[in-house]
């Protein structure tokens, strides 16, 4: 167990360390407590969601691994979130996929899906302090296959229209009853295994769907649309792609989705915050750790993820931004996926937030090296001090104490699935 009177000795120290570069502590973790990640359901059941005729993964989606004690249920689901909660500071909204309705084993297809389905998850939020946002799902169905709001047949195309605006209108009541935003990502897998010559037309079928789903305005939720690069199975063209999802959210003010293994390895995703707002009203993340692919590995403090943070808030853009996770590894206990994924966000956004403003002043009155030795200096600060206080104030294990707590949730409850 960490000696609280050891973490309250350490902040003290690192409240002067900081305050010499004009950065007021307490400030920023007030800050912080107002950063809510909309934690992921499907790191829990490593993605299989409660249909009766779930079909497996598809549209370029895997989770690799089998470690044992994954949910098998949406009440073994809810419990494992609800642990995962208690040990992560901070209140945190939940994103589910359209796949976790509370079927009650009755076979209820995608364009059929009622807002019923959801109101148990939307009274488990309420009774449990946690705000919900939405995903429509087109992949694991019998009519997925390369195509499906791009599908040149239409009543494949009909079908996942009818599916996404469902999905909408089921998010305005999320929102409604939690009485803020629900946010509704759409991300479609469409694309093509091999050389593709209907590049335009299946463009302009997304282009046309996106249309009608979005004729309907709605007042409690708000829409994200998500690019990629490629997935498995569909490497050679991908019909979403981010030139056509970014310029259809500018044209039609609309959210994007940055997801950060979405692009190539080569490019930042850090780098499109500054680009899209200007021309986009606000950014959804989906923070994850892409190793050569879009792996979906858990987000760790890493470079990239770092960088990320600290653009959004050079940016003074705080509030523009949403916070989504999107990793899956079956192969380690999901709990613990679940805990190092959110606090190294959290802990990527505290660095961010704890960055002396003089830095970016020095870089507009030319003083290069300046920059460059405060940001080395910045490295070695204490911000660890700042966020074990976090915790501390959180009532949540401080630093590592939250693996004993894990391996107790193991022994006692996912262990015996």
């Amino acid at each position: 167990m960490v000696n609280e009177s050891l973490v309250l000795k350490a902040y003290e120290v690192a409240k002067e360390r900081y305050a010499a570069y004009g950065v007021d502590t307490d400030k920023v973790l007030e800050q912080l407590q107002n950063f809510h990640l909309s934690m992921h359901c499907w790191q829990a059941d490593d993605v299989n969601g409660f249909e009766v005729q779930a079909g497996d993964l598809s549209g370029g989606i895997q989770s690799t691994g089998n470690y044992p004690g994954k949910a098998r249920n949406i009440d073994e689901l809810r419990a494992d979130i609800l642990k995962a909660k208690s040990l992560i500071p901070g209140n945190h909204r939940l994103n589910l996929h359209e796949i976790y309705g509370d079927f009650q084993g009755q076979v209820v297809d995608r364009d059929e899906v009622e807002l019923k389905h959801f109101q148990s998850w939307i009274d488990w939020a309420k009774e449990n302090d946690t705000k919900l946002d939405f995903n429509s799902s087109s992949f694991a169905h019998p009519k997925s296959g390369s195509l499906s709001l791009s599908n040149p047949d239409k009543a494949i195309r009909d079908f996942w229209i009818e599916h996404t605006k469902r999905c909408r209108a089921i998010s305005e009541e999320i929102g409604k009853a939690q009485n803020d935003p629900c946010i509704m990502n759409l991300w479609v897998h469409d694309g093509c295994k091999d050389n593709s010559v209907n590049h335009y037309i299946y463009r302009e079928h997304l282009k046309n769907s996106l249309d009608e789903i979005f004729a309907t305005k709605y007042d409690n939720m708000k829409d994200c649309i998500e690019g990629k690069v490629f997935g498995i199975g569909l490497e050679s063209f991908t019909v979403g792609s981010h030139d056509f999802y970014t310029a259809y959210a500018a044209k039609n003010n609309k959210m994007l989705t940055i997801d950060t293994g979405h692009y190539h390895p080569t490019e930042s995703p850090a780098d499109k915050v500054s680009a899209v707002l200007q021309f986009v009203p606000e950014l959804m993340l989906h923070v994850s750790r892409p190793v050569r692919w879009d792996s979906d590995h858990v987000t760790l403090m890493d470079d990239p993820t770092l960088e990320l943070f600290y653009e959004i808030v050079r940016a003074g853009a705080l509030d523009r931004v949403h916070y989504g996770l999107d990793f899956f590894d079956g192969a380690i206990n999901r709990l613990g996926a679940y805990v190092i994924g959110s606090r190294a966000a959290q802990k990527c956004m505290l660095r961010a937030l704890l960055e002396p403003a003089i830095i970016r002043q020095y870089e507009l009155e030319g003083k290069g090296y300046q920059v460059m030795a405060l940001l080395e200096e910045c490295k070695a600060l204490p911000w660890a001090a700042v966020y074990d206080m976090f915790c501390l104030k959180n009532n949540v294990p401080v630093a590592d104490d939250f693996i004993a707590c894990i391996d107790a949730y193991e022994k006692e409850v996912t262990s015996k699935r």
